[in-house]
């Protein structure tokens, strides 16, 4: 049975109304797929005809690169939708792999069905493209992330992107396993850059705390 209370938190349905998504989803026909942890729940290049909307756990976005290597894009958790800007367009593949972090649980609305609600509710086309948007923006931002050819200046891009134009001192998110995996590095060579930023006077690091030293020296490290 679906949670109307944690659906209408989704981007996709944001403003509506558990009551109102309970009637509106009363005359949609749409399934729930459940995946134990490690299970793949599409594979990249897949068609994307559907939209996937997570329930229930969390599910992550991974790519290989041109050498083989498996880079973590992003974890989705309930109540996010998956690849919403490649359910429609000429090509709708699935540009990343998807797989289980642990036990999920998958709304899955027919790309059909799914455009019979934009065309119903206005809220829903609003709330939609603006999903769409948002994730060009953040695929925007992860291409230029991945392009930057040495740790050191991922970890610099990484650091100012937390900081923003005003503070210094920024809280990770997560610890070294995890930014090593969304590096697409290994945990030792993670450590050892960083120990080198810290060394160079470029970063100063307590825990998962880091203080930008200079921001300037930090900017021309990715140009470097």
């Amino acid at each position: 049975m679906l949670n109307f209370e944690l659906l209408s938190r989704s981007p996709v349905f944001k403003g509506l109304t558990p009551d109102q998504l309970s009637s509106l989803m009363s005359n949609v026909h749409y399934q729930i797929r459940s995946f134990e942890k490690d299970d793949l729940v599409v594979q990249a290049g897949d068609e994307c005809n559907r939209l996937f909307i997570v329930l229930k756990g969390s599910v992550k976005g991974e790519m290989a690169d041109y050498s083989g290597k498996t880079i973590k894009i992003e974890d989705i958790e309930a109540p996010r939708p998956l690849a919403t800007a490649f359910l429609f367009g000429q090509k709708n593949r699935f540009p990343v792999t998807v797989i289980a972090n642990e036990k999920v649980s998958l709304l899955c609305i027919e790309r059909t069905e799914f455009l019979k609600m934009l065309q119903r509710d206005q809220q829903i086309l609003t709330n939609y493209l603006n999903s769409i948007s948002s994730r060009a923006q953040f695929l925007s931002q992860r291409i230029k992330f991945l392009s930057f050819k040495t740790i050191r200046q991922k970890i610099g891009h990484y650091l100012l992107d937390l900081a923003g134009d005003r503070l210094a001192i920024v809280e990770l998110p997560m610890g070294q396993v995890q930014l090593a995996e969304y590096f697409g590095v290994t945990r030792p060579s993670l450590a050892r850059a960083l120990g080198e930023l810290v060394q160079e006077g470029y970063i100063e690091v307590q825990r998962r705390t880091v203080r930008i030293l200079d921001k300037q020296q930090m900017s021309e490290l990715l140009n470097g």
